[in-house]
């Protein structure tokens, strides 16, 4: 079997059908991309060939490795190229995209190749920087400027390179724009007060400050796709259908969304839109954000905890499930949707496109990958939402209400022999996974419960605790009696049956739909 590379391509008679290809032209490297990892692959990637397939770019990508272990190697031994698989439902129908994606043209490990680094980022062409260093990839860490190495922080990389360029010639034409993918609130922010404390630690010329601060964009974006990557289980099938070895196949959900909050005119350099794809330029990211937040994340996290402990393993499962899936439409419409502050039209159609994402029959997504540190995550993503509605109707939500009580529930747990807190569920363990002091809690709420057997007790314990939540809830009118109630009817006739019942006093109270 041959390996993909561009030798291949060019001695290939055809293609198998229904795949395409990038264009094979070398366009000048216009783009640096700190991150080699699936995400960037598959979203970032994949779209910019899209804009030099089309004659909108005409771009090549730099791929940077930004640790010390990575893919810079496996990209180069395939010129750079892999295969990328986008599948997906859309308005019922799954719909499938395969393309050999052609943008990048090699890629650097900057510890081995750090003077070539700096000639690249220095050069007339370089325009654009994206990165995807992890969400901790974009924090200050102290350490020296060391001239001809490479500094280990992605944003002291940042700040050595750009003082590097401006000492070639700093001048406002220039300027790069920076487009961190990194799940971090405001990172393209956080990103220039990094590379701006390192100038200062490196006591750099006010100069080099000015210019970073006046010639370059560090845009804040918000990125939105399921990227599983590596096909394994469907590997040998693929290939054999591809008619070549790739072994940076990675494949993603049809849907994408980025937003960029940054000047108007830039969007014309990157010309997206153009080309009919999902990106977004705003003057403020933050409804998307919050609609994300809320929509997407808050219909997770309201909901599988408690359809884990009703029995489903996976999204798609509890999506399938009669009850579990009726739980979700109506947390998501009734509950969450009239408190995003958009467009009712808008707001909707995007709730619309979560959950059919969310029966997506190519994405395996666990709710138990998704219930790490859910505390912290309902205070950020369900809680808003929950308030919202308490104060627009003057009684909490039944079904964010009742996910409260499917969370203390699914916290229900005692350490095992190796140290670690673990769940039951239909006699068997299940991880639990969130900050020590967060698992020690609940472990002693409940054995307080266990000895006087007041939900009441447990539910006050765990509402008036400001340590998770940063306010009383017990002070919101209603919910202490809602979270008792829901949690003695869980213990009583089990979470199913009071799933049910949560759904149907939601019917009682508020319309459906």
């Amino acid at each position: 079997m041959n390996a993909l590379s561009r030798s291949f391509l060019q001695r290939s008679p055809a293609l198998p059908p229904g795949l395409r290809c990038g264009p094979l032209t070398a366009f000048p490297e216009r783009i640096v991309q700190f991150g080699e990892g699936n995400f960037l692959r598959a979203f970032a990637d994949v779209m910019i060939d899209e804009l030099n397939g089309r004659g909108l770019l005409g771009s090549s990508v730099l791929v940077v490795q930004p640790i010390r272990q990575g893919l810079a190697g496996v990209l180069n031994a395939q010129d750079g190229l892999y295969t990328a698989l986008t599948r997906g439902v859309q308005n019922g129908q799954v719909v499938e995209s395969r393309r050999i994606v052609t943008a990048v043209r090699r890629a650097l490990d900057p510890y081995a190749q750090w003077a070539e680094l700096v000639r690249a980022f220095t050069g007339d062409e370089l325009r654009f920087v994206l990165s995807n260093t992890t969400e901790a990839g974009i924090a200050y860490v102290e350490e020296p400027l060391a001239p001809g190495r490479c500094p280990e922080s992605f944003p002291a990389k940042v700040a050595a390179l750009l003082h590097a360029r401006w000492q070639a010639g700093g001048t406002a034409a220039r300027g790069l724009v920076f487009l961190p993918c990194e799940l971090i609130e405001r990172n393209g922010t956080q990103l220039r007060a990094a590379v701006l404390r390192h100038a200062a630690a490196w006591q750099l010329p006010a100069g080099f400050v000015a210019w970073v601060g006046q010639a370059n964009h560090f845009c804040n974006t918000l990125v939105d796709q399921i990227v599983p990557g590596y096909p394994k289980t469907e590997a040998a099938e693929l290939t054999a259908q591809l008619r070549y070895e790739d072994k940076l196949l990675v494949a993603a959900e049809l849907f994408h969304l980025w937003v960029i909050e940054g000047p108007a005119h830039l969007a014309a350099e990157l010309p997206f839109a153009a080309a009919g794809l999902n990106v977004v330029w705003t003057d403020d990211l933050t409804p998307y954000r919050n609609r994300k937040v809320r929509v997407l994340n808050g219909a997770h996290t309201s909901s599988v905890l408690a359809a884990y402990a009703a029995g489903a393993v996976t999204v798609r499962e509890m999506m399938e499930d009669d009850l579990l899936g009726a739980f979700v439409q109506r947390a998501v419409f009734d509950e969450i949707v009239p408190h995003v502050a958009q467009p009712p039209a808008e707001r909707a159609a995007y709730a619309e496109a979560v959950l059919e994402r969310f029966r997506n029959p190519f994405v395996r997504h666990e709710l138990l990958s998704i219930s790490l540190n859910s505390v912290s995550k309902w205070k950020v993503r369900v809680l808003p939402s929950l308030l919202d509605h308490a104060a627009a109707r003057g009684t909490p939500p039944p079904l964010l209400g009742f996910s409260l009580a499917a969370l203390i529930w699914f916290y229900r747990g005692q350490r095992n022999a190796a140290g670690a807190y673990e769940g039951r569920r239909d006699g068997e363990s299940y991880p639990l996974r969130d900050d020590a002091p967060v698992l020690e809690f609940f472990a002693a709420a409940w054995v307080d419960w266990d000895h006087g057997r007041d939900w009441r007790v447990l539910a006050t314990q765990v509402l008036s605790r400001l340590q998770l939540w940063e306010r009383d809830l017990t002070q919101i009118p209603g919910l202490l009696v809602a979270v008792t109630e829901d949690l003695a009817t869980i213990h009583e006739q089990g979470m199913r049956a009071a799933i049910a019942a949560a759904l149907d006093r939601a019917s009682a109270t508020q319309p459906v739909g």
